[in-house]
Formats: structure tokens, sequence, C-alpha cells
């Protein structure tokens, strides 16, 4: 096997690796010099002549011409004898340049350039994958689902390079099968075993930016810019925006005509209900406009040392929006203004009755209609039975019956 079919027997391993012919080249040369040093002590007296076009390597040996017997080291010098039986013009003193065959290396030698060759590769491919991929976190990748486990996917890029997106960084309502194209946002890239290992997430706050400036050509070009975004994926972001040009207004771009650019991301998100608000550095303003669709009535912000707490007032029927379902508007607009907020009903006693589905935000939907299916559906219609009476006529236990009256009551009180 000469030195070009040594090359050449790795071409489809170069190109499944991706590797560019340079490259390869130069990794033989570093292989084969590391040969030349471990058979000759060392390299500085060999040429290793490389072509990259024709993907051919010579070695060339250079041994200086001594006195005949004054021969001290055979791998650096050579007797005249012997150098004029390969040119008669040869002198003491001069240098000879001699071919290395890969014959002359043996066969073990040749197993070992294997191996290092195809070890150095796949060390280049990993460090290669690492550089690619660190350099791209917090950009969107597009892949093929491969393998689904319990706890994570295995996800293949354009390059065959394998990604990984784990249970916890998928949206609950993920379901994907083998073959599915899948979206991303490189959350973050790991070293293990000397191996990359690349994580991918559909639950960071990145994503839900990247799919933004995808979506809405002003984000992407920084006429609109992204303040600030909290989610509880899969169910409700807030996103902060603000544009600079007053030509332009943020939510109305970032939205579309009739929804027609957030809805893109809905789909994309798993129908996560999303919200585009103006941002401001008037807290009471942003508080209150991350708290929509609820009307707030008043305010009140409250800063000790590090503690932020903002005491919210509404009417009694906009105290369900305000927290929303499964608190979750009230949870964003908290993290999203940076202060703890609380809600309070505002003139709950100026009215008669309150209808149960203002309770929405303490009590469960199931036990409203529980309680709407024998008639009721006011507060003080509740009220009015007994706990024994609601106990007999619904399913309810009678520690649900006492905490649904203790609710009710206190909204009297």
């Amino acid at each position: 096997m000469d030195a070009l079919n040594l090359i050449e027997s790795f071409s489809e391993f170069k190109d499944m690796k991706n590797i560019d012919r340079v490259t390869m080249m130069r990794i033989v040369e570093d292989v084969f010099r590391a040969t030349l040093k471990k058979k000759y002590g060392t390299d500085d007296h060999v040429d290793v002549i490389i072509n990259p076009d024709k993907g051919d390597l010579e070695i060339w040996l250079n041994r200086e011409i001594v006195l005949d017997g004054e021969v001290e080291d055979p791998n650096t010098q050579i007797s005249h004898a012997s150098a004029i039986k390969i040119e008669p013009d040869f002198e003491v003193g001069e240098e000879v340049s001699e071919e290395i065959k890969m014959v002359d290396f043996g066969r073990r030698n040749i197993l070992a350039l294997r191996q290092n060759l195809v070890a150095r590769i796949m060390e280049m491919e990993k460090d290669n994958v690492y550089k690619i991929y660190k350099d791209r976190i917090g950009d969107i990748i597009t892949g093929e689902v491969y393998q689904i486990w319990k706890r994570e996917i295995l996800v293949l890029d354009d390059d065959g390079n394998e990604l990984i997106l784990p249970k916890l960084e998928q949206i609950p309502s993920d379901y994907f099968k083998k073959g599915d194209s899948i979206r991303a946002v490189v959350s973050r890239v790991e070293l293990k075993n000397n191996s990359p290992i690349i994580i991918l997430s559909r639950t960071d706050t990145a994503f839900l930016e990247r799919l933004f400036e995808l979506e809405v050509p002003e984000v992407f070009d920084g006429l609109i810019t992204i303040k600030r975004i909290v989610r509880e994926p899969g169910e409700r972001a807030k996103v902060a925006v603000e544009s600079y040009d007053d030509r332009i207004d943020p939510v109305g771009a970032c939205v579309g005509m009739k929804g027609s650019r957030i809805h893109g991301i809905v789909r994309e998100l798993k129908n996560e209900n999303i919200d585009v608000i103006n941002w401001t550095e008037n807290m009471q303003l942003l508080i209150q406009r991350a708290l929509s669709p609820a009307k707030v009535v008043s305010m009140e912000l409250i800063e000790e040392d590090e503690r932020k707490q903002a005491n919210v007032y509404l009417r009694p029927d906009q105290v369900s929006l305000a927290i929303g379902k499964g608190g979750h508007n009230i949870k964003l607009a908290s993290k999203l203004a940076g202060y703890e907020i609380d809600v309070y009903r505002e003139g709950a006693e100026d009215i008669d009755d309150v209808d149960l589905d203002e309770f929405t935000d303490e009590i469960d939907d199931w036990i409203l209609n529980e309680l709407k299916s024998i008639g009721c559906d006011s507060a003080k219609s509740v009220l009015d039975l007994s706990k024994d009476d609601l106990v007999k006529r619904t399913d309810l236990e009678e520690e649900t019956v006492d905490e649904i009256m203790k609710i009710l009551s206190s909204e009297f009180e």
C-alpha cells in the first residue's frame, strides 16, 4: 500500500465527516511526522511533501555524506561508498535525499498510521462540532428526530451531528415521532469524555425571541427591540417590546394584520398564549399593562431594601382576569416587572352578590360546575344553603364545602 492509497482509503470517511481535503492532508502529514520521529528519533532531516490538489504524498530522508567507516548515526548519516551508488558525483559533506516508500515502514507501522489517522480525524471532527455549536448558543436549529427516549430526544442536524433535546426542555404538549422536523434553540454545549454534548431547548426564552426575529422583520432589523420575555412554556408568555421610531407601533408590528405574525409563533409553541405589550420605564404603567386584560383601579408600590411589592386594587369582576387561569397571568406579570404583585378587590362591599365565575382563581372549575348543576350561580345562592344541603345535593365532601363557604363568605366581609 503506497501513501496515495493510504490517503484515498479514507476518502469515504472524509466525506462522511465533512472534513475538507486540505485539512485531511495536514492531519496526514502530522501523523506521518509522528511516526517518523518514532522511527528516526527526529523528523528534522525528513521532508514530507503533500500536494492537496492531487492527493499525493512524498517522504524524503536527508542524510549527510561522511567518510567510509565514520557513520555514527545511520538515520542522519551515510557513507561515501553508499552515496556514490545513488549518484557517482556525490562528495563527502554533501547531502543525499532518498525517497521513503510505504513498504519501508512495515505492516505494523502502516496499521498504526491508519489507526492514528482515524483517531486524529475523529478528534478534529469533535473539536469542530464543539466550536461551531459553542458559537451558535442562542440560535435556532432545525433538525430531524432520530430517536425518542423517555427522558430525551436525539436530533440530527443537516450534517448528521447528534443533538439532545431533554424532556425538561420540551414544551409539555410537545409530541414528536421519528423523522419529524423539529425546531429548537441551542441552549448549552458541554464536553463529556472529550465528546461535545449539544443541548437543545424549546422552553428557553431565547427560543421565543428567535421566533420573533424570524416572523417579524422589524425585530430582525433592530427597528423593534425585545426588552424582556417571561414564559410558562406551553401556557402563557409575555413579551415587552419597544421601538425608537415613533412611526412604528411595536405591538401592532409583532402581532401583524389579523394576528398573522403572532399565529405562526403560537402554533410553533403548541398554542401558548402570547401577550405583547409596550415596554415602559414607568413601573406602575408596566404592571398595569402586564396584568391585561384586567383593568386596574389603583396601585401602590412599596420598595424596602431589596423587596419590591405592588398592591393592585381591582373591581371584583376583574380579579380573576388579573390572576388568570392557573395563576399564570399574575405570575408572569410579577416576573416581567420584577415586583411581587398582590391583588385586592375594591368596592366589594358595594355589591349585593357576585357571580360564581368570578371565583375561578380560587375555586376549581369542576367544583363551580357542580354548584351550578344544583341551580347555584352566585355566591349568595350558595351561602343561602346549609352545609348539609350542599353535601347531600352535590358530590362534594364536607371539607370541600367548608372551604367553599369560607371563600364565598370572605367576599362579603
